[in-house]
């Protein structure tokens, strides 16, 4: 999974984040709390 490119849709409890491939493929879609997606982000690897 090469993921290059992220939205980060910005709520007040809950965000979702979509990433992308080259060709502008979704490779992932989730719904995150704002700690959730710290953690999540934090760990991912680099576009």
């Amino acid at each position: 999974m090469q993921i290059r490119s992220v939205g980060i849709d910005l709520g007040k409890t809950t965000f979702h984040l979509v990433a992308l491939d080259a060709a502008g493929k979704v490779l992932l879609q989730k719904k995150f709390t704002q700690k959730q997606l710290i953690t999540f982000t934090a760990n991912m690897q680099t576009c």
